[in-house]
């Protein structure tokens, strides 16, 4: 885990040092720099692998350089075809298997990669710069790129300058989402490669390519029994932990009092020949604490189990921290939590195996019962639900997920399914949807709903802010997170299985329940999910009301590009007199506030 950066742009050494600096808590255990031809060079490397200088980077064989950020699971299988194809390998390293990879088989070695990944080589022959990112996003890619002068890097702080522009279209989709997509980025001329893609530049015609290796294909069920799809999802699992056990630095899972983190970490406690360090965060409140059901899970395995109880004061520290590492607005309130788990998990191990993508591919999030909901009511039809909702005031109910207002004024089960994740009430003035259509594919994925909407789930919230928060939370403090449901294999595997192995009469996750009860007793796990959730509501009431009352000035509100003002002044004042939730937007425009700030914008 680690931070790339690569330009054509004439710095000299020590503003790509500076550069660098400004996100070293990615890579502090070295700052590489070199100048080829007119090609700058950077990496700070967090060690994992190999933790010898010679695998430092960047890295050079021949005319190729490298930069490189990620893991390469399976990079020991792909050694040993290199090896028999005549490589010598002077390293242990999973950046010297990439590299001599592309040597071999060019921008096809992407498609032999499992892993996470985002990387830049540079081949002083046929003067290209080849780049790629993993296949779901789980490590970042920005690039700024303006008649042909590039700038490349994991995090978007080191291309900020002065003369950066915020990108208008960029704020209406924060508005609605509370993150900012890809390919877009925060500012104008700066853009996030999208997963699963290729970036090619040839800097002889100072031109760029963006080729897609891979993409969620059109769901086929394929005809397997109930059995033999678990016994297979199985048998993927322990490959995915297995492959994500290698390290030469110590290594733990991360075990909340949910399913998928608990499975994660039992098939590690098999696998691990010593006992495994398990990390969980517990909340004073009851109502959002898993501290209890995670501490039971821990003795059952057999785990080193370490808890923090997460205070309101220790929550609220973290606000400045995520500020600081989140570099674009970003308004998932549990990168908070999170940001606390992985400065605790730091002084303990490097790298945490967690259960992050299990929701996505099994149907695990509360949203799939509200779509549900929607479809027993949509055999009426539109013009008589739109009617309905009439007699509805938002004083009375707010337009969110499962409740009535949504469910009335919603035309289709796709049409539901963007309201999920984009709000069913929008701030923006003037509705800028022109975007979506780079996502609208998963409106034909599938001939299932609940597929449908757990592929936009995978494509558009777990890239953009499940696997942000993710990234930046652990980066902040230099912990290397690993995903096993994020395995291709096993997205792949689950979009064949029947819907009803995955959920089925409102019970979401079965084929994972029955794996895990292989290890943990089911009344142990089977409880209700609380989430990693803050009571963030009642702080915006209460510790954060003159902060927030502050932050968002008439003077910022005005200045926000699209931003229905009227409206959202209105549901501030009655989130603060108890009367409604409106949590999710005042937050947006708060987080928003503080980049404003933060960036002098």
């Amino acid at each position: 885990m680690c931070g790339i950066y690569i330009t054509n742009i004439p710095f000299d050494e020590s503003e790509v040092v500076t550069k660098l600096k400004s996100i070293e808590f990615r890579g502090p255990d070295n700052l590489g720099y070199k100048k080829i031809d007119d090609i700058s060079m950077g990496h700070l490397r967090l060690s994992i692998l190999d933790l010898e200088e010679r695998s430092n980077q960047p890295m050079t064989f021949e005319n190729y350089h490298i930069v490189f950020n990620g893991e390469i699971y399976n990079f020991l299988d792909i050694k040993k075809e290199l090896i028999d194809l005549g490589h010598k390998f002077n390293t242990k390293s999973d950046t010297e298997v990439l590299l001599f990879g592309y040597r071999e088989w060019g921008g096809d070695v992407v498609s032999k990669l499992n892993g996470m990944f985002a990387f830049a080589i540079f081949d002083t022959v046929s003067n290209k710069i080849f780049c790629a990112r993993d296949r779901v996003g789980v490590k970042p890619f920005f690039y700024f790129w303006r008649e042909g002068k590039f700038e490349i890097c994991s995090q978007l702080r080191p291309l900020i300058n002065p003369t950066s522009e915020i990108s208008q279209e960029a704020i209406s989709i924060y508005l609605d989402c509370g993150y900012v997509p890809s390919p877009f980025s925060i500012l104008k001329d700066v853009f996030k490669l999208p997963p699963g893609n290729t970036l090619t530049i040839d800097l002889n015609c100072q031109t760029k390519e963006i080729s897609e290796y891979w993409n969620l294909t059109p769901a086929v069920v394929n005809e397997i029994t109930y059995d033999e799809a678990k016994e297979k999802l199985h048998e993927l699992l322990i490959d995915a932990v297995k492959i994500r056990l290698q390290s030469d630095v110590s290594i733990g899972t991360f075990l909340s009092g949910g399913i998928d983190s608990a499975l994660v970490s039992s098939i590690a406690s098999k696998l691990s020949k010593n006992k495994i360090n398990t990390f969980t965060i517990g909340f004073e409140d009851p109502k959002f604490d898993e501290s209890k059901v995670a501490a039971e899970f821990a003795s059952i395995i057999g785990s080193n189990h370490v808890e923090t109880i997460c205070k309101s004061d220790d929550a609220l520290k973290m606000l400045e921290k995520l500020v600081e590492v989140y570099d674009e607005p970003f308004a998932d309130s549990s990168a908070l939590p999170s940001l606390l788990l992985n400065s605790v998990t730091k002084s303990h191990v490097t790298v945490a195996l967690s259960g992050d993508g299990g929701d996505e591919s099994f149907l695990g999030y509360n949203h799939f019962d509200a779509l549900k909901k929607f479809n027993k009511i949509a055999y009426v039809p539109f013009f008589i639900r739109r009617f309905t909702a009439l007699f509805y005031n938002e004083n009375f109910t707010k337009i969110q997920p499962g409740t009535i207002n949504s469910l009335l004024k919603t035309k289709s089960s796709d049409d539901y399914s963007w309201g999920i994740f984009t709000g069913f009430d929008s701030l923006q003035k003037e509705q800028n949807t022109n975007w979506t259509k780079l996502y609208n594919h998963f409106r034909t994925s599938s001939t299932n709903c609940f597929q449908r909407i757990a592929d936009l789930n995978i494509k558009l919230w777990l890239e953009n802010d499940s696997n942000v928060k993710v990234d930046r939370a652990s980066m902040a403090y230099s912990v290397e997170v690993r995903s096993p449901f994020l395995d291709y294999r096993i997205i792949e595997f689950a979009r064949t299985l029947p819907v009803s192995y995955r959920y089925e009469k409102g019970i979401k996750k079965r084929i994972l329940k029955d794996i895990l009860a292989e290890y943990i007793p089911e009344e142990v796990f089977n409880q209700p999910k609380k989430g990693f959730a803050i009571p963030l509501n009642q702080w915006i009431r209460k510790e954060l009301k003159e902060e927030i009352i502050s932050e968002l000035s008439d003077d910022f509100l005005n200045k926000v590009a699209n931003l229905d003002v009227s409206k959202f002044k209105k549901q501030f004042a009655l989130h603060l007199d108890n009367k409604t939730d409106y949590t999710f937007n005042i937050w947006k425009l708060f987080v928003l506030a503080k980049w404003y700030k933060e960036f002098k914008m």
